[in-house]
């Protein structure tokens, strides 16, 4: 019998009853790494890998009414938000979170699905950016959610880097910009790199990877902030975590099992 407790982390986002982001997504992930999984849904959606249908939204007091027995019982090493549609679910994550002391909390700003549906609305997200922003360690906008966020185009490396300065100077200690879609006119497919942006402190360190052609990339963000989440909780840094997750993520895109009739879930038990 193993009588090493493995670390515990949480996820507190939607639920993607398809199985391939939100809640489902972040407990295979947590996993895969060899984390104790634990999970808060902050709504039930409508989904699967073609499009968002709906959602029912929880209530603070029944967000509330999930976190307090786990929080009470479990020591949480690390955690990640991803999907917050409301500003009172926001409100009481982030309660929580300062009330149990809890550290190293990814935040997924989530505000759109793959599909392109939006799932915030702009007042959330100011709530989102004032109560969560400066309680985590790290920030992991893709490029339409830093434009959102920061309120400007992004076209090039120089508007990422003055978006995650934008990011930063609102509370975010440290910015990851996953800009994997980013790409000079002039490159061949060939030549492309999947790159993302990550800011710790006043440091940048671009991490680059295959860029995989692909519509499986159903759950990347979320499985992306979870791993880091998972990595964190297993003693990583901050750096070390993300480029651990990248390959994670690279690999269980090129491993997807394309399944469904839309963007096909990634491969995160990478069979």
């Amino acid at each position: 019998m193993n009588s090493k407790r493995p670390p515990i982390c949480l996820s507190i986002a939607g639920l993607d009853p398809s199985g391939g982001a939100g809640i489902i997504a972040d407990v295979r992930t947590f996993s895969a790494f060899g984390c104790f999984p634990t999970a808060v849904s902050s709504s039930l959606t409508f989904q699967n890998t073609t499009g968002v249908f709906g959602a029912a939204h929880q209530t603070a007091e029944t967000i509330r009414g999930q976190l307090e027995p786990v929080l009470r019982d479990y020591y949480i090493s690390a955690l990640k938000t991803g999907m917050l549609p409301t500003t009172d679910a926001i409100e009481e994550t982030a309660i929580a979170i300062n009330e149990f002391e809890l550290s190293n909390l990814v935040v997924d700003p989530v505000v759109r699905s793959t599909s392109g549906a939006d799932l915030i609305d702009d007042a959330a997200l100011r709530i989102l950016v004032e109560k969560l922003f400066p309680l985590s360690i790290l920030v992991t906008p893709n490029l339409s959610e830093a434009a959102r966020i920061a309120r400007m185009t992004i076209s090039t490396d120089a508007d990422i880097e003055a978006a995650a300065r934008l990011i930063q100077a609102m509370g975010a200690a440290n910015v990851l910009i996953k800009g994997g879609h980013l790409f000079d006119d002039s490159q061949t497919t060939a030549d492309r790199k999947a790159r993302d942006f990550l800011f710790v402190g006043p440091s940048l360190t671009i991490l680059e990877a295959d860029f995989i052609e692909t519509t499986a990339t159903h759950g990347t963000g979320c499985t992306l902030s979870a791993a880091i989440a998972a990595n964190l909780a297993l003693g990583k840094g901050l750096i070390e975590a993300v480029e651990i997750s990248k390959g994670f993520v690279t690999e269980a895109i090129r491993t997807a099992p394309n399944i469904g009739h839309g963007a096909s879930p990634i491969n995160i038990e990478n069979y």
